[in-house]
Protein backbone atom coordinates (compact mmCIF):
# COMPACT_ATOMS: atom_id res chain seq x y z
CA UNK A 1 0.00 0.00 0.00
CA UNK A 2 1.19 3.54 -0.73
CA UNK A 3 0.47 6.72 1.21
CA UNK A 4 1.48 10.38 0.99
CA UNK A 5 1.56 13.40 3.24
CA UNK A 6 -0.54 16.10 1.57
CA UNK A 7 -1.07 19.77 2.42
CA UNK A 8 -1.07 22.91 0.32
CA UNK A 9 0.97 24.57 3.04
CA UNK A 10 3.72 22.04 3.70
CA UNK A 11 4.65 23.52 7.06
CA UNK A 12 1.35 22.33 8.50
CA UNK A 13 2.47 18.71 8.25
CA UNK A 14 5.69 19.45 10.13
CA UNK A 15 3.68 21.37 12.73
CA UNK A 16 1.07 18.68 13.40
CA UNK A 17 2.98 15.44 12.81
CA UNK A 18 5.89 15.09 15.23
CA UNK A 19 8.85 12.94 14.21
CA UNK A 20 7.56 9.97 16.20
CA UNK A 21 4.18 10.28 14.44
CA UNK A 22 5.84 10.26 11.03
CA UNK A 23 7.93 7.24 11.95
CA UNK A 24 4.84 5.44 13.16
CA UNK A 25 3.02 6.08 9.86
CA UNK A 26 6.08 4.82 7.98
CA UNK A 27 6.01 1.62 10.03
CA UNK A 28 2.46 0.94 8.87
CA UNK A 29 2.66 1.74 5.16
CA UNK A 30 4.86 2.78 2.25
CA UNK A 31 5.30 6.55 2.61
CA UNK A 32 8.09 9.05 1.98
CA UNK A 33 8.83 10.30 5.48
CA UNK A 34 10.51 13.51 4.42
CA UNK A 35 8.20 14.51 1.57
CA UNK A 36 4.99 16.56 1.66
CA UNK A 37 3.05 16.98 -1.58
CA UNK A 38 0.78 19.85 -2.60
CA UNK A 39 -2.21 19.81 -4.91
CA UNK A 40 -0.32 21.73 -7.61
CA UNK A 41 2.51 19.17 -7.60
CA UNK A 42 0.10 16.30 -8.12
CA UNK A 43 -1.85 18.07 -10.85
CA UNK A 44 1.38 18.96 -12.67
CA UNK A 45 2.28 15.26 -12.98
CA UNK A 46 -0.47 12.87 -11.79
CA UNK A 47 1.14 9.65 -13.05
CA UNK A 48 3.31 8.89 -9.98
CA UNK A 49 0.22 9.14 -7.75
CA UNK A 50 -2.01 6.62 -9.52
CA UNK A 51 -1.31 3.98 -6.88
CA UNK A 52 -1.75 6.19 -3.81
CA UNK A 53 -4.24 4.55 -1.42
CA UNK A 54 -4.01 6.75 1.67
CA UNK A 55 -3.57 10.45 2.39
CA UNK A 56 -2.35 11.88 5.68
CA UNK A 57 -3.17 15.55 5.97
CA UNK A 58 -4.18 18.39 8.27
CA UNK A 59 -5.04 22.09 7.85
CA UNK A 60 -4.72 23.19 4.18
CA UNK A 61 -5.88 19.83 2.86
CA UNK A 62 -6.79 20.44 -0.82
CA UNK A 63 -10.48 20.56 -1.63
CA UNK A 64 -13.51 22.71 -2.21
CA UNK A 65 -12.30 24.18 -5.51
CA UNK A 66 -13.33 23.72 -9.12
CA UNK A 67 -10.65 21.08 -9.68
CA UNK A 68 -11.21 17.89 -7.69
CA UNK A 69 -7.90 16.34 -6.75
CA UNK A 70 -9.58 13.04 -5.96
CA UNK A 71 -10.22 12.59 -9.70
CA UNK A 72 -6.45 12.23 -10.17
CA UNK A 73 -6.08 9.60 -7.43
CA UNK A 74 -8.00 6.59 -8.82
CA UNK A 75 -6.89 4.12 -6.14
CA UNK A 76 -7.43 6.36 -3.14
CA UNK A 77 -9.22 4.55 -0.30
CA UNK A 78 -9.06 6.89 2.67
CA UNK A 79 -8.05 10.31 3.96
CA UNK A 80 -6.71 10.64 7.51
CA UNK A 81 -7.21 14.27 8.47
CA UNK A 82 -5.35 15.42 11.58
CA UNK A 83 -7.54 18.43 12.25
CA UNK A 84 -11.20 19.19 12.93
CA UNK A 85 -13.87 20.08 10.39
CA UNK A 86 -13.78 18.30 7.03
CA UNK A 87 -16.85 20.06 5.68
CA UNK A 88 -15.12 22.08 2.98
CA UNK A 89 -13.64 19.07 1.16
CA UNK A 90 -15.53 15.97 2.31
CA UNK A 91 -18.30 15.68 -0.28
CA UNK A 92 -16.02 15.41 -3.30
CA UNK A 93 -14.26 12.48 -1.64
CA UNK A 94 -17.54 10.86 -0.58
CA UNK A 95 -18.62 10.97 -4.23
CA UNK A 96 -15.69 8.67 -5.04
CA UNK A 97 -16.41 6.37 -2.05
CA UNK A 98 -13.24 7.52 -0.30
CA UNK A 99 -13.42 7.15 3.48
CA UNK A 100 -12.56 10.13 5.68
CA UNK A 101 -11.25 9.96 9.22
CA UNK A 102 -10.96 13.15 11.26
CA UNK A 103 -9.30 14.20 14.50
CA UNK A 104 -12.33 16.32 15.41
CA UNK A 105 -12.58 14.60 18.78
CA UNK A 106 -8.97 15.46 19.62
CA UNK A 107 -9.47 19.04 18.43
CA UNK A 108 -12.57 19.32 20.62
CA UNK A 109 -10.56 18.91 23.81
CA UNK A 110 -8.64 22.23 23.79
CA UNK A 111 -11.76 24.10 22.61
CA UNK A 112 -13.70 22.71 25.55
CA UNK A 113 -10.86 23.47 27.98
CA UNK A 114 -10.62 27.03 26.64
CA UNK A 115 -14.39 27.48 26.99
CA UNK A 116 -14.52 26.13 30.53
CA UNK A 117 -11.69 28.46 31.53
CA UNK A 118 -13.63 31.41 30.12
CA UNK A 119 -16.84 30.31 31.87
CA UNK A 120 -15.19 30.11 35.27
CA UNK A 121 -13.47 33.48 34.85
CA UNK A 122 -16.55 35.20 33.40
CA UNK A 123 -18.67 34.13 36.37
CA UNK A 124 -16.22 36.09 38.55
CA UNK A 125 -16.41 39.16 36.30
CA UNK A 126 -12.74 38.76 35.51
CA UNK A 127 -12.64 40.16 32.00
CA UNK A 128 -14.21 43.55 32.62
CA UNK A 129 -12.92 43.98 36.17
CA UNK A 130 -9.30 43.23 35.19
CA UNK A 131 -9.33 46.02 32.60
CA UNK A 132 -10.69 48.47 35.15
CA UNK A 133 -8.25 47.31 37.82
CA UNK A 134 -5.32 47.91 35.51
CA UNK A 135 -6.61 51.40 34.80
CA UNK A 136 -6.54 52.08 38.54
CA UNK A 137 -10.31 52.04 39.06
CA UNK A 138 -10.30 49.34 41.70
CA UNK A 139 -13.64 50.44 43.14
CA UNK A 140 -15.62 49.93 39.94
CA UNK A 141 -13.63 46.78 39.15
CA UNK A 142 -14.67 45.29 42.46
CA UNK A 143 -18.29 46.32 41.97
CA UNK A 144 -18.40 44.62 38.57
CA UNK A 145 -16.94 41.42 39.97
CA UNK A 146 -19.29 41.37 42.95
CA UNK A 147 -22.28 41.81 40.62
CA UNK A 148 -21.54 38.36 39.18
CA UNK A 149 -22.89 35.19 40.79
CA UNK A 150 -19.61 33.27 40.90
CA UNK A 151 -19.29 29.54 40.24
CA UNK A 152 -21.79 28.07 42.68
CA UNK A 153 -25.31 27.47 41.43
CA UNK A 154 -24.92 29.56 38.27
CA UNK A 155 -26.91 28.75 35.15
CA UNK A 156 -24.74 27.80 32.17
CA UNK A 157 -26.33 27.67 28.73
CA UNK A 158 -24.71 25.38 26.15
CA UNK A 159 -25.91 25.91 22.58
CA UNK A 160 -25.13 22.75 20.62
CA UNK A 161 -24.29 19.44 22.30
CA UNK A 162 -21.98 17.93 19.72
CA UNK A 163 -18.50 16.70 20.52
CA UNK A 164 -17.32 20.06 21.92
CA UNK A 165 -20.53 20.94 23.75
CA UNK A 166 -20.60 17.54 25.46
CA UNK A 167 -16.95 17.86 26.44
CA UNK A 168 -17.70 21.24 28.03
CA UNK A 169 -20.55 19.64 29.97
CA UNK A 170 -18.24 16.85 31.12
CA UNK A 171 -15.51 19.26 32.27
CA UNK A 172 -18.05 21.37 34.20
CA UNK A 173 -19.28 18.39 36.24
CA UNK A 174 -16.97 19.02 39.25
CA UNK A 175 -18.61 22.44 39.74
CA UNK A 176 -22.05 22.97 41.22
CA UNK A 177 -23.60 24.55 38.15
CA UNK A 178 -26.97 24.21 36.47
CA UNK A 179 -26.46 23.35 32.81
CA UNK A 180 -29.13 24.09 30.22
CA UNK A 181 -28.75 22.84 26.64
CA UNK A 182 -30.24 23.78 23.29
CA UNK A 183 -29.74 21.05 20.69
CA UNK A 184 -32.36 19.94 18.17
CA UNK A 185 -30.79 16.47 17.92
CA UNK A 186 -30.72 15.79 21.67
CA UNK A 187 -33.55 13.72 23.14
CA UNK A 188 -34.97 14.21 26.63
CA UNK A 189 -33.49 10.83 27.58
CA UNK A 190 -30.02 11.91 26.43
CA UNK A 191 -30.33 15.17 28.34
CA UNK A 192 -31.28 13.29 31.49
CA UNK A 193 -28.29 10.95 31.05
CA UNK A 194 -25.98 13.96 30.75
CA UNK A 195 -27.51 15.61 33.80
CA UNK A 196 -28.66 18.68 31.87
CA UNK A 197 -31.95 20.38 31.07
CA UNK A 198 -32.99 20.57 27.42
CA UNK A 199 -34.62 23.88 26.59
CA UNK A 200 -35.20 26.54 23.92
CA UNK A 201 -32.80 29.23 22.77
CA UNK A 202 -35.09 31.79 24.36
CA UNK A 203 -34.82 30.11 27.76
CA UNK A 204 -31.04 29.76 27.43
CA UNK A 205 -30.53 33.47 26.79
CA UNK A 206 -33.07 34.76 29.30
CA UNK A 207 -32.15 32.55 32.27
CA UNK A 208 -28.41 31.78 31.98
CA UNK A 209 -25.50 33.70 33.46
CA UNK A 210 -23.24 32.29 30.73
CA UNK A 211 -24.30 31.45 27.17
CA UNK A 212 -21.73 29.45 25.16
CA UNK A 213 -22.14 28.69 21.45
CA UNK A 214 -21.07 25.32 20.02
CA UNK A 215 -23.52 24.89 17.14
CA UNK A 216 -22.67 22.97 14.00
CA UNK A 217 -21.73 25.28 11.14
CA UNK A 218 -24.49 24.43 8.66
CA UNK A 219 -26.83 26.62 6.58
CA UNK A 220 -29.69 26.11 9.05
CA UNK A 221 -27.68 27.77 11.85
CA UNK A 222 -26.58 30.91 9.97
CA UNK A 223 -27.83 33.97 11.89
CA UNK A 224 -29.75 31.80 14.35
CA UNK A 225 -28.53 33.83 17.37
CA UNK A 226 -30.53 37.03 16.92
CA UNK A 227 -30.64 40.52 18.39
CA UNK A 228 -33.68 39.66 20.52
CA UNK A 229 -31.78 36.79 22.11
CA UNK A 230 -28.97 39.09 23.22
CA UNK A 231 -31.43 41.74 24.37
CA UNK A 232 -33.06 39.18 26.68
CA UNK A 233 -29.83 38.25 28.49
CA UNK A 234 -29.77 38.41 32.26
CA UNK A 235 -28.04 41.34 33.99
CA UNK A 236 -24.24 40.87 33.93
CA UNK A 237 -24.48 37.79 31.72
CA UNK A 238 -21.71 36.73 29.31
CA UNK A 239 -21.89 35.38 25.75
CA UNK A 240 -19.01 33.12 24.67
CA UNK A 241 -18.44 32.12 21.05
CA UNK A 242 -15.89 29.47 20.15
CA UNK A 243 -18.24 28.04 17.49
CA UNK A 244 -18.62 30.09 14.32
CA UNK A 245 -19.24 33.77 13.75
CA UNK A 246 -21.81 33.14 11.02
CA UNK A 247 -24.28 31.84 13.59
CA UNK A 248 -24.54 35.29 15.17
CA UNK A 249 -26.55 38.27 13.96
CA UNK A 250 -23.44 40.35 14.53
CA UNK A 251 -24.99 43.76 13.88
CA UNK A 252 -27.85 42.96 16.23
CA UNK A 253 -25.47 41.71 18.91
CA UNK A 254 -23.38 44.87 18.62
CA UNK A 255 -26.46 47.06 19.02
CA UNK A 256 -27.37 45.27 22.23
CA UNK A 257 -23.80 45.42 23.57
CA UNK A 258 -23.76 49.19 22.93
CA UNK A 259 -26.93 49.59 24.99
CA UNK A 260 -26.18 46.99 27.68
CA UNK A 261 -22.81 47.74 29.28
CA UNK A 262 -23.51 45.20 32.02
CA UNK A 263 -23.28 42.18 29.68
CA UNK A 264 -20.16 41.18 27.78
CA UNK A 265 -19.08 39.00 24.87
CA UNK A 266 -15.99 36.81 24.62
CA UNK A 267 -15.49 36.19 20.92
CA UNK A 268 -12.87 33.78 19.62
CA UNK A 269 -14.67 33.74 16.26
CA UNK A 270 -16.44 36.45 14.26
CA UNK A 271 -18.18 36.58 10.88
CA UNK A 272 -14.97 37.77 9.24
CA UNK A 273 -11.66 37.04 10.91
CA UNK A 274 -10.38 39.49 11.86
CA UNK A 275 -13.50 41.67 12.01
CA UNK A 276 -13.84 44.24 9.24
CA UNK A 277 -11.81 47.42 9.64
CA UNK A 278 -13.78 49.92 11.68
CA UNK A 279 -15.96 47.28 13.34
CA UNK A 280 -17.27 48.31 16.75
CA UNK A 281 -16.10 44.95 18.03
CA UNK A 282 -12.65 46.55 18.27
CA UNK A 283 -13.81 49.45 20.41
CA UNK A 284 -16.66 48.23 22.61
CA UNK A 285 -15.35 47.90 26.15
CA UNK A 286 -17.59 44.91 26.87
CA UNK A 287 -16.27 42.90 23.91
CA UNK A 288 -13.15 40.75 24.33
CA UNK A 289 -11.63 39.35 21.15
CA UNK A 290 -9.18 36.49 20.70
CA UNK A 291 -7.78 35.44 17.29
CA UNK A 292 -9.47 32.02 16.87
CA UNK A 293 -7.13 30.28 19.29
CA UNK A 294 -9.48 27.89 21.11
CA UNK A 295 -8.58 24.92 18.91
CA UNK A 296 -5.43 22.84 18.95
CA UNK A 297 -2.14 24.73 18.96
CA UNK A 298 1.33 24.27 20.33
CA UNK A 299 1.88 20.73 21.59
CA UNK A 300 -1.89 20.15 21.54
CA UNK A 301 -1.72 19.45 17.80
CA UNK A 302 0.18 16.22 18.44
CA UNK A 303 -2.99 14.74 19.92
CA UNK A 304 -4.68 15.10 16.51
CA UNK A 305 -1.92 13.26 14.66
CA UNK A 306 -1.96 10.48 17.24
CA UNK A 307 -5.71 10.04 16.85
CA UNK A 308 -5.71 9.64 13.07
CA UNK A 309 -2.77 7.25 13.18
CA UNK A 310 -4.67 5.19 15.75
CA UNK A 311 -7.61 5.20 13.33
CA UNK A 312 -5.34 4.10 10.48
CA UNK A 313 -4.01 1.20 12.51
CA UNK A 314 -7.55 0.21 13.52
CA UNK A 315 -8.65 0.43 9.88
CA UNK A 316 -5.81 -1.78 8.67
CA UNK A 317 -6.55 -4.39 11.32
CA UNK A 318 -10.33 -4.45 10.88
CA UNK A 319 -11.03 -2.92 14.28
CA UNK A 320 -13.75 -0.32 14.97
CA UNK A 321 -12.95 3.20 13.71
CA UNK A 322 -15.13 5.54 15.80
CA UNK A 323 -13.84 8.72 14.15
CA UNK A 324 -14.78 7.92 10.56
CA UNK A 325 -16.85 10.75 9.07
CA UNK A 326 -19.86 9.63 7.07
CA UNK A 327 -22.25 11.91 5.13
CA UNK A 328 -24.86 11.27 7.83
CA UNK A 329 -22.48 12.21 10.63
CA UNK A 330 -21.22 15.26 8.76
CA UNK A 331 -24.75 16.68 8.54
CA UNK A 332 -24.78 17.10 12.33
CA UNK A 333 -21.20 18.29 12.80
CA UNK A 334 -19.49 21.66 12.98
Amino acid sequence: MKAIFLANYKGNIDYVYAEENINRVASLCDIEKDKVYTESEILADPAPFKDVEYIFSTWSMPGGGEIKLVDYLPNLKAVFYAAGSVRYFANEYFEKNVKIFSAYAANAIPVAEFTVGQILLANKGYFQSSVLAKSGDYKTAGEISHARVGNYGANIGIIGAGMIGRKVIELLKPYKLNILVYDVFMTEEQAEALGVKKCSLEEIFSTCHIVSNHLANVPATVGILKKEHFASMMPYATFINTGRGAQVDEDGMIEVLEERKDICALLDVTISEPPAEGSKLFTLENVFLSPHIAGSQGWEVRRMAELVIDEFENYLNGRPTPYEITPEKLAKMA
